[in-house]
């Protein structure tokens, strides 16, 4: 499944090799921190930022238990707009129907807008397989495509290329022959794109959220290129999520006033579209004719489980930006299109505990709960994770090497003179595996499992003495020197 893109590495393997990446940490870093800050100075603004929420939470859970009448709803009434709508249980029949409008249309080349919903089903490559070519009509979404690369964010793309990089990126590639400056490279992309814009016969985009009593596409962008894709181009094709629907226009209002704040700290976006049908009679702009394609892939199986309250989340982004481990392992440290807190929750749901990395992404969390707390429809991320490490375990999917260590450890943990006789041992143990030192360091690091911790962490020997039996000792001293000085006080009374 396209969701996952790194198969050949580990989670351990690509994280390390993360954390060796000086710019990703300094670009996700400065990214981070002003996103928090023009998102705290938004909020503090808001006069009922939490009312908000808890409105924007009600809402989504609302359509989850409702989802099949706000799904029927929506195409029903997108239908009456003359679209034409299509439903596809898996990513492969998305594929699958995107690829019998190309052939209906003889197209060969598409414009598409940035849309995590086709990076899930990887309709790029499967076009492009078939004939077709695809611009990627976004400035960062064109950079990864140009750069062959994946995204490591889902809202900012590419934060881990520099301007440098871009630059030289269109040089080699795009016959480009300016300097670093961006607002040269996106006058460079603009021109390269006009052309394109003009010449394609069909226009790809998601849709942030759709709009159940209109039949609606909404679409929010920093950029105008999403109109024009969804403008020159005489077909379109959207692909909506069922999980992106709300009921009506005013309960859109309540998404508008959240997302791009907490999206990256914006009041508003610079591009907010909503989309209701084909062009008509009279009309001069628009696609002539229009496909919805309402896609499932794996969603409905959220519901009425643990892991439904992630049926509310509206791709924000607001968890990658406060997440400490993020900032560390980057998007790409992952492996999926969906990175950071809200990628750890979505990915094991979507293809399943059967993946090894899907599995291992579980545990790229330290569960402090910022996520939590930054989620604009207050998903409780962090305990969502939780609750997939409890999943992994009671379903016997976890290592299978913790099973006989966390039951040794219960055993000594439950018996006292178990555990004194262990630490009796431990000491010189450790005394000898340290060569008399006072701790474990990386030294030590080719000891089995305790080397992932003394590779990085110094782990101390265990003291010569035990806190109870100092205590002991010190309490027995103190009442000896008591019964002393009570002595000395009797022999002077007598006196």
């Amino acid at each position: 499944m396209a969701i996952l893109y790194d198969t050949e590495q580990s989670l351990r393997e690509r994280a390390a090799k993360c954390i060796e990446d000086d710019f990703k940490h300094q670009a996700i870093q400065t990214a981070q921190e002003t996103f928090y800050q023009k998102r705290k100075a938004l909020v503090e603004e808001e006069p009922d930022w939490q009312g908000l929420r808890t409105t924007a939470m009600d809402i989504r859970d609302h359509v989850a238990k409702n989802l099949d009448y706000y799904v029927k709803q929506f195409a029903e009434n997108a239908s009456n707009h003359g679209v034409n709508v299509h439903f596809a249980s898996t990513g492969t029949q998305a594929l699958w129907e995107a690829l019998d409008i190309f052939e209906n249309h003889g197209a060969f080349k598409a414009v598409k807008s940035k849309s995590m919903m086709t990076e899930e089903i990887g309709l790029n490559h499967v076009l492009e397989e078939a004939g077709v070519e695809v611009i990627e009509t976004d400035c960062a979404e064109n950079i990864l495509q140009t750069a062959g690369d994946m995204p490591s964010h889902i809202v900012v793309p590419a934060l881990h290329h520099t301007r440098d990089d871009i630059a030289e990126l269109y040089r080699k590639k795009c016959g480009y022959d300016g300097d670093n400056v961006p607002e040269h490279i996106t006058h460079f992309l603009r021109e390269m794109l006009r052309p394109e814009f003009l010449s394609a016969q069909v226009g790809i985009r998601g849709c942030n959220l759709a709009v159940a009593e209109t039949g609606s596409v909404t679409l929010v962008t920093n950029e105008g290129n999403g109109r024009m894709v969804d403008t020159y181009p005489p077909v379109q094709v959207v692909f909506v999520g069922i999980d992106r629907i709300v009921p009506t226009l005013e309960s859109l209002d309540i998404f508008m006033a959240l997302l791009p704040k907490s999206a990256v700290g914006s009041k508003m976006t610079a591009y907010f579209s909503v989309d209701t049908g084909a062009r008509r009679d009279g009309e001069l702009d628009g696609p002539a004719e229009v496909h919805y394609i309402i896609m499932d892939n794996g969603r409905h199986k959220l519901l009425d489980t643990e892991f439904e309250p992630m049926m509310r989340c509206v791709r924000c982004g607001a968890c990658l930006n406060i997440c400490p481990v993020y900032r560390h392992i980057s998007g790409h440290g992952y492996g999926s299109i969906y990175p950071g807190p809200m990628g750890i929750v979505l990915t094991p749901e979507l293809v399943g505990y059967g993946d090894a990395n899907a599995k291992a992404m579980t545990f790229a969390c330290t569960l402090c709960g910022a996520c939590s707390e930054h989620c604009p429809v207050r998903i409780p991320i962090h305990d969502l994770v939780r609750d997939h490490r409890i999943e992994i375990v009671d379903t016997g999917k976890n290592n299978k090497v913790e099973v006989p260590i966390f039951k040794a450890m219960q055993a000594m943990w439950s018996s006292s003179p178990l555990y004194m006789a262990l630490m009796r041992l431990g000491r010189p143990v450790m005394n000898i595996l340290t060569r008399g030192g006072s701790s474990l360091d990386e030294r030590s690091a080719w000891i089995p499992v305790l080397g992932s911790w003394t590779s990085s962490r110094d782990f101390d020997v265990i003291a010569p003495y035990r806190f109870r039996t100092w205590l002991a000792e010190h309490n027995a001293a103190r009442a000896e020197e008591c019964k002393r000085e009570d002595g000395g006080q009797d022999q002077k009374g007598g006196a």
